[in-house]
């Protein structure tokens, strides 16, 4: 009996396939590093045929060789990152440009210049960012004589990860979810399908996008040469969403924080459309039979990825694991202060063009205190966001937090402290996979409702609460705010 959900969960720096049971069990992973390309400063590239092939060898080693078990497939993905493909081929025009890639700021710069940001915000709830996918479309046809030949002869389809994803397991069924959709400034929050005023402003040709569906039901089908046998996939969402998801915050006004690549914070707020007067982002969270649920987010590009760069670039650490341990070692980081900014700040600041600083260094700072501090960044972006969450009318009463960084015990309670919140993470932090195991198991017709999924897949938690005297957490903040003024 089919029983089982199928989850490919193609990330920034590695995609995996996991199997889970009907009551959330995760019953086999397997994972693949994905190759970074940096072509030049501020730019930040995969190949989407190794996505592709990479994603494909993991779902073939989870399963075993016994796909009849797998009852549905769910995908998640990183947003943002654009791929253009020969609709006819189905092969790679170029390669992909990533989420955190910087090529368009100009670009950006001269839209808000001829004041289109104001009119694009109230439409789509996003700003003019590099960090969104329209921007990057429009790049590649003006930079890509590949990508521009196929646009004039109507072979060029553009699409984000699950959209890739979905396309070679289909065998051609170019379809996006609305989650992902939400991220591209291509879609207003209240029109179904990708938007001809927006495509045109943007100068993308709608003609190249994929439709826009549900984040569950059946959405497409996995052809039998792949896995051994036809499965449908059911579910689809952009890895933040899936995240809220798989944090069960399906009620208005509940949080998750995801500390991964990046950090990215979603409040659900229903069905109303969301608006930001302090920069936030509004976005789709998931779409069942037409009608959307939607959230207000706000994203910092720099999270994980700072560990890994004092890890790969510096030499400062051995392994992420390591950061707990030199945090420990010491009361406090020296007055050393780390204002991570490597791919430009993200909310609520939205400064494409900063760049990262350590400020505070002294001959007593070491290892240890550069560990600790940029343990400490994750905290201080986070409180940054929670000040405009709470200026937009959506302060948090409590916050969830999951991804790779929150297994961190001392940084769990450095957010606790700074928020001055009670923090949980729950026992399996892989949320961002469960949340799309949770929709194709709606999807599928396994469980009955999100709420119903939610209850039976999701597990126990711990709750971390503030312990940190007032006076220390207001010189940390104050030290963080002089040092972003340099970044």
């Amino acid at each position: 009996m089919a029983d089982r959900i199928l989850v490919l969960d193609a990330g920034t720096t590695s995609t995996r396939a996991m199997v889970f049971s009907r009551d959330g069990r995760l019953e086999g992973v397997a994972q693949a590093e994905l190759t970074q390309h940096y072509p030049r400063p501020g730019w930040v590239e995969h190949d989407p045929a190794e996505i592709w092939e990479r994603t494909l060898a993991c779902a073939r080693e989870v399963i075993g060789g016994d796909a009849s078990a797998i009852a549905a497939i769910g995908i998640t993905n990183q947003r943002e990152t654009v791929v253009a493909w020969d609709r006819e081929s189905g092969d790679p025009l170029a390669r992909a440009i990533v989420w955190q890639d910087r090529r368009t700021a100009q670009f950006c710069a001269g839209m808000k210049d001829y004041g289109h940001e104001a009119e694009v915000q109230r439409r789509t709830g996003l700003l003019l960012d590099p960090y969104f996918s329209g921007t990057k479309m429009r790049w590649m046809l003006d930079n890509d004589e590949a990508v521009r030949g196929a646009a004039q002869t109507g072979r060029l389809a553009f699409g984000t990860v699950e959209s890739w994803l979905v396309y070679k397991l289909s065998g051609g069924d170019h379809v996006t979810d609305a989650s992902n959709a939400s991220r591209t400034l291509l879609l207003a929050l209240d029109g179904a399908q990708f938007d001809g005023d927006l495509c045109e402003l943007f100068g993308v040709p709608q003609a190249a996008l994929p439709r826009v569906v549900d984040t569950h039901g059946e959405l497409a089908r996995c052809h039998a040469q792949w896995l051994g046998c036809d499965i449908p996939i059911c579910g689809l969402a952009g890895d933040q969403q899936s995240a809220t998801i798989g944090q069960g915050c399906l009620a208005f006004g509940e949080t998750k924080a995801t500390y991964g690549t990046g950090a990215f914070v979603l409040t659900n707020k229903g069905q109303e459309i969301p608006h930001s007067d302090n920069r936030l982002l509004g976005t789709v969270l998931y779409q069942e039979n037409g009608v959307r649920t939607y959230a207000i987010e706000g994203s910092c590009f720099v999270a994980g990825s700072l560990i890994k760069y004092l890890r790969d670039q510096l030499g400062l650490i051995a392994s992420a694991a390591e950061t707990e341990d030199l945090a420990r070692s010491i009361e406090d980081s020296g007055e050393v202060v780390i204002v991570p900014a490597l791919a430009g700040l993200g909310a609520p600041h939205w400064k494409p063009d900063a760049r990262g600083v350590i400020s505070g260094l002294s001959f007593a700072s070491g290892r240890a205190q550069i560990a600790r501090a940029a343990l400490e960044a994750m905290a201080h972006q986070t409180h940054d966001l929670a000040n405009a969450f709470a200026a937009d009318g959506a302060p948090w009463c409590r916050l969830h937090i999951d991804g790779g960084m929150s297994v961190n015990d001392w940084m769990a309670q450095d957010l606790a402290d700074i928020l001055a919140l009670e923090v949980d993470r729950p026992d399996f932090v892989e949320t961002t996979a469960l949340g799309a195991a949770i929709l194709a198991a709606v999807g599928c017709g396994m469980h009955a409702s999100l709420q119903e999924a939610a209850d039976a897949m999701r597990g126990g938690a711990r709750c971390f609460a503030p312990q940190m005297d007032g006076e220390v957490r207001e010189a940390r903040l104050a030290r963080y705010a002089r040092a972003l003024t340099a970044a």
